[in-house]
């Protein structure tokens, strides 16, 4: 076999991660580096999404907004961020992996410069409004970072790489909010703008790295929106996505939301934006931290049962939260709110996982029905990037649906107990579903028969 791995920068063709010689003669060097500056545009790339998380906690009474507003201004960033994530997962495919995150990067630049350029008392509701849906080009990143280093890594490998990088860039939330808390903690609440205005380097560094170290895969960008009109028609990818809803939708939605959250439910304890910023960052650096946990147990266990698992404590967690609410007690609710984060990022390593386990699976029964080994091959590659692009879209409106949840909540009943409720009877669906689809008694059967 010839392969190009050592022009460059150039296209790496003839591509083979599970020819266990090449892997081992110089596959995984390559694919390391490729992840290591994968991480690291996207972990820019989801602080610069978070970044309104934090600039809420700016918006003093000289902004005239109210909570409600508040939790719109963290919602529509999460949208806008969601429906990128489907031509932010082809574009790797277009433009080639490496050309694609430098220009995603580079992106970064207008809602940085744009809140820097806008932050000060007397600017407009409509005007935040509209430059903090543009921070969304982050939220596409993490879908055009995944399809990516999902094409790097052998089947053996996919739950533990592609948990290393989305963990490494969901780490981005509770990097900003700890930048965040830096500024409020000097500066002052007064001086929003020095927040976008110390990103923008980094995204300049970010886009650099990218482009001198990482690589182009070979890959053609013929039959991928077949490929996505294959797996929207497909029971098991809606399935898929419904989870992500659940694990990944949790986390973000969450992570933008808590700081309001203690600052509403707990007025009394946390009455400058300081003493919030303090806590938020802590769920989500956890949460980010263990998502690579999630997807090396599913590489041992299986995807299907760490979910599983984890939504039922994902309910736990969200009682205890209930209850803590309910009685006011402060500890309670960090530590139920704390688990939520924790078991979040598990789940969301354990699900995406599934992804390209399942069409795997189905290469495998297709080659034993007589395919064509590399066409099933190939197939396979096109369909997982496609539903990790779908389940990553719609994975995030589970994050907006978080925070219109609590903005409801809070508006009507000026607390989060309403939308607790909802959380912890979507988590029971989850795990509902997770059972009858992949661990009933004739459940894997099933999904063998689709692909025969």
């Amino acid at each position: 076999m010839t392969t190009a791995v050592d022009a460059r920068p150039a296209d790496l063709r003839g591509w083979d991660p599970e020819d266990e010689e090449f892997w081992q003669r110089a596959g995984a060097r390559i694919a390391r580096r490729n992840l290591v500056f994968s991480v690291l545009s996207e972990h820019i790339g989801f602080s610069v999404w978070s970044l309104w998380s934090v600039l809420v906690l700016f918006l003093g009474p000289q902004y005239h907004i109210d909570t409600a507003g508040k939790f719109t201004l963290t919602a529509l960033p999460t949208a806008l961020g969601a429906l990128l994530r489907l031509p932010y997962t082809f574009a790797v495919a277009r433009f080639g992996g490496r050309n694609w995150t430098v220009i995603s990067a580079l992106l970064l630049l207008l809602p940085t410069a744009l809140a820097a350029l806008v932050l000060r008392p007397g600017v407009s509701y409509g005007t935040l409004l509209a430059v903090a849906c543009v921070a969304g080009v982050g939220g596409g990143n993490f879908a055009s970072s995944m399809a990516n280093i999902n094409a790097f890594y052998p089947h053996r490998l996919k739950g533990w790489a592609l948990g290393v990088n989305a963990g490494g860039g969901n780490l981005g939330v509770p990097a900003v909010q700890l930048l965040g808390l830096l500024v409020l903690a000097t500066a002052g609440a007064a001086h929003p703008r020095l927040l976008p205005l110390l990103y923008l380097p980094l995204i300049v560094l970010a886009a650099a790295g990218a482009w001198w170290r990482m690589d182009n895969l070979a890959v053609s960008s013929k039959g991928e929106g077949r490929a996505l009109r294959e797996v929207a028609r497909d029971p098991y990818g809606w399935a898929v996505s419904t989870l992500y809803i659940g694990t990944f939708g949790s986390f973000i939605g969450f992570g933008f939301a808590f700081g309001q959250v203690l600052q509403v439910q707990f007025h009394d304890r946390f009455d400058t934006p300081v003493k919030a910023a303090a806590l938020t960052f802590l769920g989500p650096l956890l949460g980010s931290l263990l998502r690579p946990v999630g997807g090396r147990l599913a590489d041992r266990w299986g995807g299907a049962k760490v979910t599983l698992a984890t939504f039922a404590a994902m309910g736990a967690g969200t009682a205890v939260v209930l209850v803590a609410s309910r009685a006011g007690s402060l500890p309670l609710f960090l530590a139920g709110f704390i688990a939520l984060f924790v078991l979040s990022g598990i789940g969301n390593g354990s699900t995406y996982k599934m992804i390209p386990a399942h069409y795997q699976g189905r290469a495998r029964a297709a080659v034993a029905a007589g395919a064509e080994t590399d066409a099933a091959e190939a197939d396979s590659r096109r369909r997982s990037a496609a539903l990790i692009g779908l389940a990553g879209a719609i994975g995030a409106f589970g994050g907006v649906i978080v925070n219109l949840a609590f903005r409801q909540s809070f508006q009507a009943s000026h607390n989060g107990d309403a939308a607790y409720l909802g959380f912890l009877a979507a988590y029971l669906a989850c795990s509902a579903l997770t059972w009858l689809v992949w661990l009933r008694p004739g459940a894997r059967a099933g999904l063998v028969r689709q692909a025969t």
